[in-house]
């Protein structure tokens, strides 16, 4: 349970990580992404692997995210000071904040829609290579071709008169069957 509480708060972590270039540029570096993207493979691993962690493994991940936290702290504090009066201003500016958040929407709406014409497209490309049939009904050919003919002009399938099937139970059978359906 304490596994899946720290992995799902690294998760947390590592998307506001991810998203920090691009809602405050100013309190970005270059490799941020890269380490939203370790904290979110940890967050992960977490997760998945929280029944494995007992005792003194357990007690390694929570000494792990005190460090990683504190760590954190550290940082965005020290990130803060180097921003001028003016940069931090703006930066608590609710209208910076609105536009930042109507731009990200903006992004995830375009992401879906491209990702919708996507799917669209591998499935017309899938449909016309001759993707997976649908299974349908088969056309059985019939014995009478007259009352066959008959039948499909009255909207009917197969004649009435025709059986549904024929059993059979030994291989001499089906050679008789095979001798009197074909037309000699």
């Amino acid at each position: 349970m304490l596994a899946t509480l720290a992995g799902l708060l690294a998760l947390l972590g590592g998307l506001v990580v991810l998203l920090v270039p691009l809602m405050t540029p100013e309190l970005s570096r270059q490799r941020d992404s890269f380490w939203g993207a370790v904290v979110l493979l940890l967050g992960l691993t977490l997760v998945t692997c929280s029944e494995r962690l007992a005792g003194a493994p357990m007690l390694a991940v929570i000494c792990a995210g005190l460090l990683i936290g504190r760590l954190s702290l550290e940082v965005s504090q020290l990130r803060w000071r180097l921003l001028s009066g003016e940069e931090r201003q703006v930066l608590v500016s609710a209208e910076r904040w609105q536009a930042n958040l109507q731009q990200l929407a903006a992004a995830v709406a375009r992401l879906v829609a491209i990702s919708a014409e996507i799917k669209d497209q591998l499935l017309q490309l899938v449909s016309s290579k001759g993707g997976p049939k649908t299974p349908g009904k088969r056309w059985v050919r019939a014995d009478n071709p007259e009352a066959a003919a008959a039948a499909t002009s009255n909207g009917q399938d197969a004649p009435d008169d025709a059986p549904d099937h024929v059993v059979v139970s030994s291989f001499a059978e089906i050679d008789a069957l095979i001798e009197n359906a074909s037309p000699a």
